[in-house]
């Protein structure tokens, strides 16, 4: 063998050993990448079953408004739930001093707390003051206790207090008052017995109202008097075919007779239920149903709820059937709604940016995502899953809730879709926390299991305040979190530790309240996917101004103190608060930069370190401002602060507390909603807003008025359809014929101390509203004959009215 080939053999043996030591050296390495290749095909595949399952990009062409009926049903059916109303008012307003309590007792679903709140309103004019707290199944006291106080009117805060504290402020505030009080869905004696002890026997003649689908705690509420106690009764046939046929069709008579069989069935099957009545019939109405196969197959697909058959697995079966018959971007979005408290008042704002943080409206094809998931928001208004409460001048919803069996199928079916994970019971964790996707967490004091998976949670959300809540860092790829610790109680100023939110990367919505309990981090600067930041505190973190997708930045703590560089925030579309005098003129030279802004809420006075041409020159520039709110705290609003020229799409205004009409209000020819407190007003003031073309909804208060009286002349307010005014010194207002030809609801309130009858003070000529639907007064007065003397002028007045049997009057005394 030549030495050349004994060379080649070595040189092929020194490298293999050579190749042999490198793969064995990198063979580690290749592994673990492996395994994390293995890893993101799992996410993948699991992120393709889920949107699969879902169906995310599956939505509906153009925008879905809702249908005016839908709000016209729930007014129809409280118009059939409350015939009752009257035993109750007697029962109530009554002749006896002691304490009394009324309960209203039956199923889910038949109007207790609709019925409840008719009796309120009617008789609230009687009491001094008055309260509606809902109580729920797992009832957090220190919340419910809080609420109470601040419809009390008490402004102090008492979020850090103990239970007996809260008890005893209750009872110092209503110690000398006639109060009326609703207990709203009690359900067990421990709550009532914690509860009743807020409210002191002062023999005044005060008045609780307790609804409970338990007769037996009804019993316990009235203290054993059974003749307080009021069964709510299924509708009769005659009303069940008002209340469905109304949805569908608008009125019985317009049902053809081809359906009125089937129907039959259908309403037998609903039990006389409104809440079943009206899924059904929306479930009809949504589906365009004038067919009578598709009516068929849902009367085959329901239970009846009627007889012995009367209980939550039926009612459920029955709302199944709305769910089941929902395209999947809606239930998706349906099911959402259990990520939020019992009984609770949503936004629609809040609730359509929670959707789209969460990815479930597409981004595609050019839409916009908000209006796109406003859309699904209104479907699931028209099928009556989600029920309106506050209504703006345009018919769109503003705040909605979930009734109660809704919420108990929403939970039903997240559970059984692993959908939400609803922590309540410490000792039910074990075993339920399957790789939960979205954590409702509602533990008080108890912690969970180290073993808990928590990567793949999305959305967190703690309503009740726990602090004991899982370690941030596990989260690696969540999308919501939502804390209030507003009524946590910590010992020795410790602080829950909320500074790993940092490294949250793919954060797209972060909503804390009770911030002063917590301890935030210093520097965001790396959640670039960030929308939506809402807080109350203080402190704003360090890099916030360089996080490109940030859309809402809603700060609730006066004053608000922002870092320098607000101009750079170029995508924000709302921004609450802007506070000018406690910001830079930096700052408000940056504020003209946000060009996207939508909504503004400002504060600003008298300071000379405010340039007010500055700022005026920011808010001309505000291209695409659709709605202002201008607050001025310890003065009036600054006359230098102009809106000239406006911005051009402007469309919602709100001052509160300037001296008089500004005259450059009348520069804005697209204002439809305008809120202004001024100090007085002048006739001149008047003729400004009469003339904005486009006004719909205008409420004025003012301090005192210049002329004795105000005339509101033909052809004055041609669009308007809101009025509300607010007066401290009385002046006579009068309408000629032709004015505010639209005006379709009134709202006024009256200051009637020391006003005699003969004074004249009282609205006349009412009769020239022509398209007057509703008038609601309420008068504040010190004796009972200025209430009487008041309330006989207006209804004198009122019934100059030539369709003043078809007008709703709602009149108050306080």
């Amino acid at each position: 063998m030549t030495s050349c080939a004994k060379l080649g053999r070595k040189t092929k043996k020194i490298g293999f050993v050579h190749d042999t030591i490198q793969r064995l050296k990198t063979s580690r390495a290749r592994h673990q990448i492996a395994g994390q290749i293995e890893e993101i095909k799992k996410l993948v595949r699991e992120t393709s079953e889920r949107r699969e399952r879902y169906k995310f990009d599956v939505s509906r062409p153009g925008n879905v408004a809702v249908d005016q009926r839908v709000v016209a049903l729930f007014e129809n059916a409280a118009k059939l739930v409350g015939s009752p109303t009257n035993e109750l008012v007697s029962w109530l307003n009554d002749e006896e001093k002691q304490l009394k309590v009324v309960s209203i007792v039956g199923f889910g679903g038949l109007g207790k707390t609709t019925l409840a709140n008719q009796v309120y309103h009617k008789l609230e004019g009687e009491f001094q003051c008055g309260a509606f707290v809902p109580v729920s199944q797992k009832p957090n006291m220190s919340k419910l206790l809080h609420s109470l106080l601040t419809q009390l009117g008490c402004g102090q805060s008492f979020h850090d207090c103990e239970l007996n504290v809260l008890l005893d402020q209750v009872r110092e505030n209503l110690k000398n008052k006639r109060y009326l009080v609703i207990i709203d869905d009690l359900w067990d004696v421990l709550a009532w017995n914690i509860i009743k002890c807020a409210f002191p026997e002062n023999n005044l003649g005060s008045r609780l109202i307790v609804t409970t689908r338990i007769k037996t705690l009804a019993e316990a509420c009235c203290f054993g008097h059974h003749e307080h106690i009021l069964e709510m009764k299924p509708f009769s046939e005659e009303d069940s075919r008002k209340l469905f046929f109304g949805r569908i069709f608008g009125s019985v008579e317009a049902c053809s007779g081809q359906l009125r069989d089937v129907s039959v069935e259908i309403l037998k099957k609903c039990g006389g239920l409104p809440l079943a009545i009206i899924s059904i019939s929306s479930l009809l109405a949504s589906e365009s149903s004038n067919q009578k196969e598709r009516w068929k197959h849902a009367q085959s697909s329901l239970v009846s709820v009627s007889g012995t058959n009367l209980t939550l697995e039926a009612m459920r079966q029955i709302l199944n059937l709305s769910y089941k018959n929902l395209p999947h971007h809606l239930k998706t979005c349906f099911l959402y709604l259990g990520m939020f408290p019992e009984v609770s008042e949503i936004y629609r704002h809040e609730l359509v940016s929670l959707w789209v943080a969460e990815g479930f409206v597409s981004k595609a094809s050019g839409q916009n995502p908000k209006q796109t998931a406003i859309s699904y928001f209104n479907e699931l208004v028209n099928m009556s899953l989600i029920q309106p409460v506050q209504i703006d001048m345009h018919g769109s919803v503003i705040t909605c809730k979930v009734h109660d069996m809704l919420l108990d199928l929403i939970l039903y079916k997240s559970a059984e879709e692993n959908f939400i994970t609803v922590l309540d019971n410490p000792e039910a964790i074990i075993g339920q926390l399957q790789k939960p996707r979205r954590m409702l967490f509602n533990l008080d004091g108890a912690t969970l299991p180290r073993d808990v998976s928590m990567p793949q949670v999305r959305s967190f959300a703690n309503w009740r305040g726990s602090t004991n809540i899982p370690s941030l860092a596990e989260f690696k790829y969540l999308r919501v979190f939502i804390a209030d610790f507003s009524s946590s109680s910590l010992d020795d100023n410790r602080k829950i530790d909320l500074s790993g939110l940092c490294k949250l990367y793919q954060l797209r919505h972060i909503q804390i309240e009770g911030c002063d309990n917590c301890q935030l981090p210093t520097q965001i600067r790396g959640l670039q996917k960030l929308e939506t930041f809402d807080i109350d505190g203080s402190y704003i973190p360090m890099g916030i101004f360089h996080l490109s997708c940030l859309l809402s930045l809603h700060i609730f703590h006066l004053p608000c103190l922002l870092p320098e560089g607000i101009g750079k925030m170029t995508s924000l579309q709302r921004l609450r608060w802007f506070d000018t005098l406690h910001t830079s003129i930096d700052n408000i030279k940056g504020l003209g930069e946000l060009t996207n802004l939508r909504i503004l809420y400002l504060r600003t006075g008298f300071s000379e370190d405010v340039d007010m041409d500055i700022l005026n020159s920011s808010l001309g520039k505000l291209c695409n401002l659709d709605s202002l709110n201008v607050f001025s705290p310890d003065s009036w609003i600054p006359e230098a602060l102009t809106l000239s020229p406006p911005p051009p799409n402007l469309t919602r205004l709100s001052m509160m507390r300037i001296s008089w009409v500004p005259n450059w209000i009348a520069e804005l020819r697209n204002l439809q909603s305008l809120h202004i407190t001024v100090d007085k007003l002048e006739k001149v003031d008047v003729g400004i807003l009469a003339e904005l073309p486009g006004l719909i909804d205008l409420e004025l208060t003012f301090n005192r008025a210049l002329e004795e009286t105000i005339v509101i002349y033909g052809t004055a307010f041609a669009s308007l359809k809101w009025l509300v005014v607010y007066w401290i010194i009385m002046p006579h207002l009068t309408f000629r014929a032709g004015a505010m030809p639209k005006l379709q609801r009134l709202s006024l309130h009256l200051n009637a101390r020391g006003w005699k009858q003969d004074e004249s003070a009282t609205p006349t000529s009412i009769e020239h509203l022509l398209a007057l639907e509703r008038i609601s007064v309420e008068i504040g007065s010190d004796t009972e004959s200025e209430q009487r003397s008041t309330e006989s002028a207006i209804r004198s007045a009122i019934i100059m009215h030539p369709s003043h049997a078809h007008i709703k009057i709602d009149i108050q005394c306080y």
